[in-house]
């Protein structure tokens, strides 16, 4: 017999939802007021989740168990196959001396690290993103960001940030696919309003990194390329998402902005710039000069070649197992208004090892260690060591994903956002916030529509408002929660690692460091979605 779930245990939506919300919150005060070890600090949210799950929401203990191995799996594969291969590929470009060239050759189009900024943690990121997604772009650029000269905890703050206008077209727009197959709307007008809403945003984002990094004189200095490099991500954003569809969206804008903003400093430069210094030692020979492009140039080649559909079918084909969880699998029912009747929750460990975003990853590092002719035994050193220094992330990343199944299954999450849905006339502006919400527990935009889009739709049909409008602003608003889930702060946090500020890359840091600019972005959501529904 299936268990059903039950979204108001203490019979309103309130306390409900207040106890629902209990191992957030003492995940997040362990993080960022006792400041515990992110691991710790995991752990003891899990089993303050996993109370709340049985004794509070009724969740049998052997479907409760399940779940919390069911998020532990899936934190390490894929999330934590993406990290690890994303770091060894890091590790192999600074072992070639790779990046003291990369520095270089940036530096070329510009020695200002305002400028690197909008160029990585916005524009490459937003590239990475659309072809790859799942924790990549944070990845990737915070390395390249401390490679490039960035303090640890500076990379890391800027990477996450930097990847928030994207995010809803991720991996050629799986999160707008996937909310259009659960909700049953129309993907065309599903993808044209989420790209009118994130237009406004993907303008200010460039303006807000400058303003992070370097505050009101850092505006006035480089106010020209965050608007060519904004304005042109949200034109060709709007544009592509409007009369195309939500596939090439983050490829075709990213392309376009990164273009504009290299034309652009062609003829226009900071009038005050701060400078990478560069050594002597760091301008060597061949394989370093080769190793400063060929890892990125085969990273790109890979993640889009794993992203198009045909190949990832057929790589699916050869190795693709799907593992029942014990217990779990079709063992929980989501009861309306989350899903149109009550619904089995498939629980399926699936591998998809070859056409992991991973496994392009490792193949992207193990074809730049063959083409500099980095030895089998090095290469194993070198992945070896990675592993060692991503064991307590790697830790993290399974214990809060274990934590998020944990409440998914016992419905605590759907209980928080039935809380926000009923609050009436109000809802719009709520909205955006189901979706930021969605997000930062379950750290993906596209599980995050699975999870409240069908709340979105029943709520606006209640109102009488457009459910497109509402359900495109769960994506939307999850964009800006993709910023403070705990998958990316891990991630943030591993790939920023080499920084000259260890110290300081403790998760809660960084976690204080983004909340306040993702909480403020969700906001202006909000009232930007308030404003569309009434005016």
């Amino acid at each position: 017999m299936a268990w059903s779930q039950n979204y108001t245990p203490l019979g309103t939506p309130v306390l409900s939802a207040a106890a629902a919300a209990l191992p957030i919150a003492t995940l997040f005060a362990l993080l960022v007021w006792a400041r515990m070890r992110a691991h710790t600090a995991a752990l003891c949210g899990l089993l303050v989740a996993g109370c709340v799950a049985v004794g509070v929401f009724g969740l049998p203990l052997r479907l409760a168990v399940g779940a919390a191995f069911y998020g532990a799996a899936f934190g390490l594969f894929p999330v934590g196959w993406i990290v690890v291969n994303a770091i060894f590929l890091f590790d192999l470009s600074v072992e070639a001396g790779g990046f003291g060239v990369l520095r270089r050759r940036i530096a070329r189009f510009s020695d200002d690290r305002r400028i690197q900024v909008l160029l990585i943690a916005f524009g490459f990121g937003a590239f990475v993103e659309g072809a790859a997604g799942f924790g990549a772009p944070v990845a990737i650029t915070g390395a390249l960001m401390v490679g490039l000269g960035f303090s640890g905890a500076d990379a890391a703050k800027f990477a996450l940030i930097g990847n928030t206008a994207p995010v809803a077209f991720g991996s050629l727009g799986i999160p707008l696919i996937t909310l259009a197959q659960v909700t049953g709307l129309d993907l065309a007008s599903l993808s044209a309003t989420a790209g009118k809403q994130l237009a406004f945003f993907s303008a200010l984002i460039p303006f807000w990194l400058v303003a992070v990094l370097d505050g009101r004189r850092g505006l006035r200095e480089t106010w020209p390329a965050c608007l060519v490099v904004g304005a042109t991500f949200a034109v060709v954003q709007y544009l592509v998402s409007t009369f195309h569809g939500p596939w090439l969206v983050d490829l075709a804008s990213a392309s376009a902005s990164i273009a504009a903003l290299l034309v652009l400093l062609r003829f226009w430069q900071p009038q005050r710039l701060t400078p990478v210094e560069i050594s002597a030692n760091e301008l060597a020979g061949p394989r370093a000069r080769r190793a400063a492009w060929l890892p990125w140039a085969l990273l790109l080649a890979a993640v889009s070649l794993w992203s198009v559909p045909s190949v990832k079918s057929a790589l699916d084909g050869l190795s693709s197992p799907r593992i029942a969880v014990p217990a779990l699998h079709l063992g929980v029912l989501r009861m309306p208004p989350f899903a149109p009747r009550p619904t089995a929750e498939p629980a399926l460990f699936q591998g998809n090892l070859l056409s992991a975003t991973g496994t392009a990853l490792l193949c992207a590092a193990l074809s730049t260690a063959v083409a500099l002719g980095i030895g089998p035994k090095r290469v194993a050193g070198l992945y070896g060591r990675t592993l060692w220094r991503l064991r307590f992330s790697l830790a993290t990343i399974a214990g809060m994903l274990a934590l998020g199944f944990t409440t998914r299954y016992a419905g605590a999450d759907a209980s928080i956002g039935l809380a926000l849905a009923s609050t009436g006339v109000a809802f719009p502006f709520f909205s955006p916030l189901i979706g930021w919400l969605g997000s930062a527990l379950t750290g993906s935009d596209t599980s995050s529509n699975v999870l409240f889009g069908n709340v979105q739709r029943a709520a606006a049909l209640r109102l009488g408002i457009s459910p497109i409008v509402t359900a495109a602003a769960n994506s939307t608003g999850g964009v800006m929660g993709k910023m403070i889930d705990a998958q990316s702060i891990v991630v943030a946090s591993a790939a920023a690692r080499e920084g000259p500020e260890e110290k300081e890359l403790e998760t809660g840091f960084i976690l204080r460091s983004v909340f306040p600019h993702s909480l403020a972005l969700a906001i202006l959501m909000g009232f930007f979605v308030l404003l569309e529904v009434y005016l």
